[in-house]
């Protein structure tokens, strides 16, 4: 039986980043942390794109223009969704989710998922680095960095 290993991409790789505008104070911080993941594992500046899209709901979309061009082999998307008193928070949360999915499938790329869903600010900050330093932004980096090198792999 084969078995392909874990590992990651250093230096070469090209990655996008989508991130959402609301809710900018969780955001900031998961992009700041997600860069300074990808430049500890080598990567240069000129070969990271970050852009800034309105909400999450825009997210998909604008990952998928970014997939699709040969100078991006991984796109990570960072946002913040956090619950309200409506309905709104599932519409969104689910259809970004399942947006970024379709992205991925359809571009044949990986395009990780960092966008956060929290009942409360609280939670999202938590995610965000918070108290123990945690930091999904940096999370998806590396998901990013590793989905590169197992796809070159098989």
């Amino acid at each position: 039986m084969a078995t392909v290993k874990k590992s990651i991409v250093k230096n070469k790789a090209r990655i996008a980043i989508v991130a959402s505008s609301f809710n900018d104070f969780i955001t900031k911080e998961l992009l700041s942390a997600c860069l300074d993941e990808l430049r500890l594992k080598g990567l240069k500046d000129n070969h990271l794109t970050a852009v800034w899209v309105p909400g999450a709901f825009e997210i998909p979309l604008t990952a998928l223009k970014l997939a699709r061009r040969k100078d991006i082999d991984a796109v990570i998307c960072l946002g913040a969704v956090i619950r309200g008193e409506t309905y709104h928070f599932e519409v969104v949360a689910n259809e970004c989710a399942r947006g970024i999915m379709e992205v991925s499938l359809i571009a044949g790329k990986p395009v990780i998922m960092g966008v956060l869903t929290t009942d409360t600010v609280g939670q999202a900050q938590a995610r965000a680095g918070g108290k123990s330093g945690d930091n999904k932004g940096r999370e998806a980096a590396l998901v990013a960095l590793e989905m590169i090198a197992l796809l070159e792999r098989i």
